[in-house]
């Protein structure tokens, strides 16, 4: 106690010096204050720059383990995160409840109301235009995973009262959420004109873009969940949106669209006239004018290890581990020939036996140009090098063909020619593909990308081009505008390669192919297969399905001495080991289930469908 008395009179004594009160009024120097905050654009733009940051996807950008489960390949990487290639959809998958981004933003925008003072209008209107748009995202990431959850667009602040049941807000209707977004971005549209040009920021282009992608899932889920036997609802709306509401959203998707394609202001990237490196170059090149928005990445300041994950095992700048996520022969085999047929390869005659081919590249030839954007295939090359890639020989013994595999990579055979690739591909190995294809989409050319220490720096598209004319595509087709349609597919696929218009019907499959491969890996599949309600006939858990089960393509050089065929290639169709359960999507999967805190929580919550 007699310590305790000493402190308070150092304490009395020491204020007593002061000439003035001023000394206790002075701004602490470690502390930013609200009026400082709110009053610095520099500042200001610092926070925007992390709730940027903090846009959710569905399992962050650059997600390699991610892609793996909800896109068209497989894990190939260590195996002990094997289970990406053994397990179901739970109950919780791509769930996202983010109320504390909420609460951020909202009490952002009522800190702008109050204490920026020293800001022109114009900077006020921009910086709250911003903050929307981010909330109008969050928002739409939320309920095309959950359905119908509470709009909150003010801070919920307890009174101690000893009552918080004001605070529990209510599921919103499922299209009251679409709605939400929609009048929320046509507001702030306008206010974001400062930011034209930015890529990196939004602009009245990048909502409009969210409106176009927005209004075109609702427009799907009105129509196809009521299309079903049994339609997936709630009786209060939190689940199902009335069938009567889907041409609206279509045509609010369509007008956006067209804007953005009308305006000049981007274009489809159309720089090289090698269609597959154009495809590639597209997403690598900063400042494209493909890109509406981009999350973006630098050195020394910002990387992903997309690359480090992914380059192609032989070229990578680093001993460890590459060659993680694998594309399937499925996704190849969605890219069509450029004379409009399918895209199956023909690996076999009508007979079963093997068509031998002279060159390991021939099977692929006059394919989709955005095939070689995206996969890295037998035959090619990455940063200048060939990549390479043979399974092993096929040995002709007694009237077939004997598949022999070298006990190491790079090995030779007996004939002193090329055993098994550097590149393999090996089934059942880890760090080397196991289904025959490499990533090229995303992974970076650049020195040190796929190094740990230096890692890359290209940029996330949210939005770019090839998905506003898709969507274009999409919704006006199901407005029964199909010539209109079918120009803005005809678009994308003519800068892939295939002649003008090269679509003559068009087809609402032909509109989900499209998708399929000029967004592969950039998290629509998942979402594109749940909206049209089709994920669990794709997905369907049974091992003899096309869709549900990766499967893989491994060449062959031909030994067979004195033969037309010696030294030849032919290809053998498998399925990885290492591929372990067929995917199984559910019917409980089309919504998230809410955490059973959330639910304890707040009361008024009701479960989604299935839970």
């Amino acid at each position: 106690m007699r310590h305790l008395l000493i402190y308070y009179i150092i304490i009395l004594f020491f204020l007593a010096g002061c000439n003035n009160e001023d000394w206790l009024e002075r701004d602490p120097k470690n502390i930013i204050t609200d009026e400082q905050l709110w009053n610095d654009p520099q500042l200001i733009q610092s926070l925007m720059a992390n709730y940027y940051d903090r846009l959710p996807s569905m399992h962050g950008v650059f997600n390699t383990g991610g892609m793996s489960e909800i896109d068209d390949a497989m894990w190939s990487g260590h195996f002990d995160e094997n289970w990406r290639n053994d397990f179901q959809f739970g109950d919780d998958y791509g769930r996202y409840w983010d109320y504390g981004f909420i609460r951020d933003i909202n009490l952002s925008l009522e800190n702008i109301d109050e204490y920026s003072v020293q800001l022109s209008d114009d900077q006020k209107n921009l910086y709250k235009a911003e903050l929307r748009f981010i909330r109008a995202f969050v928002y739409f990431e939320m309920v095309k995973r959950m359905g119908g959850v509470p709009l909150v667009t003010t801070q919920l602040i307890y009174d101690y009262s000893g009552d918080p049941a004001y605070l529990r807000v209510p599921r919103a209707k499922e299209y009251e959420i679409y709605d939400f977004i929609y009048s929320e971005l046509e507001t702030i549209k306008s206010d974001l004109e400062a930011n034209n040009g930015s890529q990196t920021r939004a602009n009245t282009y990048t909502a409009l873009a969210l409106e176009s992608r927005a209004m075109l899932y609702a427009g799907s889920l009105a129509k196809y969940n009521n299309l079903m036997s049994s339609p997936i609802m709630l009786p209060g709306g939190e689940v199902g949106i009335p069938a009567d509401k889907a041409d609206d959203y279509y045509q609010k998707s369509l007008v956006a669209s067209r804007t953005i394609i009308g305006s000049g202001s981007y274009a489809l990237y159309d720089e090289n006239p090698d269609k597959g490196a154009n495809f590639y170059e597209m997403l690598m090149n900063k400042g494209s004018r493909e890109v509406i928005f981009a999350k973006d990445f630098e050195l020394s300041l910002k990387v992903h290890r997309f690359s480090y994950d992914n380059i192609v095992r032989s070229i990578t700048e680093d001993n460890e581990g590459s060659s993680m996520l694998t594309p399937s022969l499925n996704l190849v085999e969605s890219f069509d020939y450029l004379d409009g047929s399918e895209g199956t390869l023909h690996d076999k005659n009508a007979d079963g036996s093997y068509i031998p081919y002279e060159n390991i590249t021939d099977i692929f030839e006059n394919k989709d140009g955005r095939l070689y954007g995206s996969v890295v295939y037998p035959g090619t090359t990455f940063k200048s090098v060939p990549v390479s890639m043979q399974a092993g020989v096929a040995v002709w013994e007694e009237g077939q063909y004997e598949f022999r595999v070298a006990p190491n990579l790079g090995g030779q055979y007996e004939d002193a020619a090329l055993w098994t690739g550097f590149d393999g591909p090996q089934d059942n190995a880890q760090f080397v593909t196991n289904t025959g294809f490499y990533m090229r989409k995303f992974v970076s050319e650049a020195s040190g990308a796929s190094t740990r220490g230096v890692s890359a720096q290209n940029w996330w598209p949210w939005f770019r081009m090839g998905e506003l004319y898709l969507n274009a595509a999409e919704a006006a087709f199901e407005r029964g505008l199909e010539g209109e349609a079918r120009g803005y597919v005809n678009a994308v696929r003519a800068r892939a390669g295939f002649p003008e218009n090269s679509i003559t019907t068009l087809t609402m499959d032909i509109i989900r192919n499209e998708r399929r491969v000029e967004l592969a890996f950039e998290d629509h599949r998942f979402f594109d297969l749940k909206r049209w309600r089709i994920a669990h006939e794709i997905w369907d858990g049974s091992d003899n399905s096309e869709e549900a089960v990766v499967k893989g393509l491994f060449p062959y050089r031909v030994v067979r001495p004195g033969h037309e065929d010696h030294n030849k290639y032919i290809f053998n169709r498998m399925r990885p080991t290492r591929f372990r359960r067929a995917r199984f999507f559910r019917f409980a999967n089309y919504y998230s289930s809410i955490d059973p805190n959330v639910l304890n929580n707040n009361p008024t919550l009701v479960r989604n469908p299935f839970h």
